[in-house]
């Protein structure tokens, strides 16, 4: 496995990123809403061996594929939207009115507003609940994860009109990014249509998929899993660089997809092109941050990558940046070398970040350094 030179990418890259102010991008799968409760936590409760958490703040944040969205969004690109809310129990349409959304929902589409994502494409369905992760923080630690969250299929009626919705959009994307989340939304059937809509328009398709499904995203332009995940899909261990390579190889025709990015942790990420004989490798370096940090300033930016101990969003930051990159007209192994710069950004944020184009053109700036 060939290790990229990063140091003759950098200015290409810098030269890249200005561009994605330029693109339109899609963002359709498992939209999520983060919610993290802040307190402290000086004694346990007499009814059990618990900390008692003494209410301060909450806030509100994207996740799932409203990270990937934020994320893209965050870098200058305009964003659409396509997915499923939970809509409010007992409040009939009125005069052709969209259903209203619940409470989870409301805030969600609220942080996407406020992000200016378009968020026409973001369906409520009283039949579903928004998926909904609570965390509740004392002492810099998490002391639960409270999930509200549905995962049977979505209606077919529901389906249809989602999927009308974004064929209205399709011919105007860039590039698709498919989130998903094994939420219901993302079924076998739906991602074919998907898929088959943005292979007639020309539009190439990023992916993040599930286990649960392993075919269901054949023709897409990359699909980004990590070591647990491509381990299950070639049903063996992946303990060293051969058994990584020969799995990259095994996904490609698995997919039916023109490129496997697997990432890897402190091992960094590796890059297969079904054009390419020579798969790419990308090292990366690490440090343990702690919630003391979430949304703050990355740490350490100038390192070329790092081991997400805390792994939210994560995952969806390579998704984000690989896609923007490769819409933006760039090679996929320099696209992953921005992704992996980027991850390294966010990580030191913890919890469901973003990075903007100033943080990004600074890391460059101090990888060359």
């Amino acid at each position: 496995m060939t290790q990229i030179e990063q140091s003759s990418a950098l200015p290409r890259l810098k030269k890249l990123i200005p561009r994605f102010r330029k693109l339109r991008m899609g963002v359709l799968g498992d939209f999520m809403l983060d919610r993290y409760v802040w307190g402290h936590a000086n004694r346990l409760s007499p009814e059990a061996a618990v900390p008692v958490v003494e209410y301060v703040s909450e806030s509100d944040c994207l996740g799932g594929a409203g990270n990937v969205a934020a994320n893209i969004a965050a870098l200058g690109a305009h964003v659409e939207a396509f997915g499923i809310v939970g809509g409010r129990k007992g409040a009939a349409r009125a005069g052709g009115k969209k259903q209203p959304d619940d409470e989870a929902g409301a805030a969600l589409r609220a942080c996407l507003r406020a992000l200016k994502i378009d968020d026409t494409g973001v369906i409520a369905d009283a039949r579903r609940v928004t998926t909904l992760k609570t965390r509740v923080i004392a002492r810099h630690h998490q002391i639960v994860r409270i999930d509200q969250e549905r995962r049977e299929p979505v209606d077919p009626s529901t389906e249809e009109v989602l999927f009308r919705r974004f064929l209205d959009s399709v011919k105007k994307l860039d590039a698709l990014v498919l989130s998903d989340y094994d939420k219901g939304l993302i079924t076998d059937s739906f991602a074919d249509r998907v898929l088959s809509a943005c292979h007639k328009s020309k539009v190439p398709v990023f992916v993040k998929p599930k286990t649960s499904r392993l075919y269901a995203y054949r023709g897409a332009r990359a699909i980004v899993c990590n070591t647990k995940e491509a381990s299950f899909y070639v049903t063996r261990p992946l303990p060293d660089e051969k058994s990584i390579e020969e799995a990259g190889r095994a996904l490609l025709p698995h997919f039916g997809c023109a490129s496997v990015v697997i990432t890897r942790g402190d091992k960094g990420m590796s890059i297969f092109e079904e054009s390419s004989p020579c798969p790419w490798h990308i090292p990366a370096t690490s440090f343990e941050v702690t919630y003391a940090r979430v949304g703050q300033p990355g740490v350490e930016r100038g390192a070329t990558g790092r081991q997400v101990f805390d792994v939210t969003g994560a995952g969806d930051t390579v998704l984000s940046v690989l896609s923007l990159a490769v819409a933006a007209g760039t090679s996929l192994p320099d696209a992953a070398i921005l992704a992996n710069t980027a991850a390294g950004i966010v990580v030191g944020k913890l919890g469901t970040a973003s990075v903007s184009q100033n943080e990004l053109s600074e890391a460059l700036e101090e990888a060359q350094l």
